[in-house]
């Protein structure tokens, strides 16, 4: 089965987000807007029991904290994606780390930028329009975070939550 490990931001921020994303983003259906910790890994039965008892350790280590999403940006000119940028604090690096050592899978494809994505697999003009209006607009967002999940992924493509990890909870 394919797991993932992401963040879903407060409701006020996810709404903010799906206001694009209904019209920007083909994957809307598929998950709300989150911030990737762990890119989608396979994984069978034995080894998430594994990785859930590592995922309790981590969130035992973490108390809750602030992102700030402070503009829109892209990751032009590789991929026409536009997204929340989500600045990179310490707290938030060092959690995305933890997700790429000892038992985790090392599938890390790319640099972490923090971000909410907001727009997705757009043609070119269409890009070029959008990103334009939305980087024009202030985009100011502080939100706690407290938890983040596991997701697996489900027949249809969509992501379901597996389970969450509350940081600062005594898990044994």
């Amino acid at each position: 089965m394919k797991y993932g490990i992401a963040i879903f931001p407060s409701k006020s921020v996810q709404d903010e987000a799906n206001s694009y994303r209904m019209r920007y983003d083909p994957r809307y259906d598929l998950i709300p807007p989150h911030i990737t910790l762990k890119q989608p890994f396979e994984a069978d039965d034995s080894t998430i029991d594994e990785l859930v008892t590592e995922l309790k350790q981590i969130a035992n280590e973490f108390n809750p904290f602030m992102i700030h999403v402070n503009k829109v940006s892209t990751f032009a000119p590789v991929t026409n994606t536009i997204y929340l940028k989500v600045e990179p604090i310490q707290e938030l690096i060092d959690l995305y780390d933890k997700m790429h050592q000892g038992k985790f899978p090392q599938n890390q494809e790319y640099s972490f930028v923090p971000h909410i994505t907001i727009a997705q697999e757009l043609p070119d003009d269409e890009y070029s329009d959008v990103f334009g209006s939305l980087k024009m607009r202030g985009t100011q967002y502080e939100d706690e975070i407290d938890r983040f999940q596991l997701l697996y992924q489900l027949d249809n493509g969509s992501w379901s939550v597996h389970e969450t990890f509350v940081f600062g909870k005594e898990y044994v």
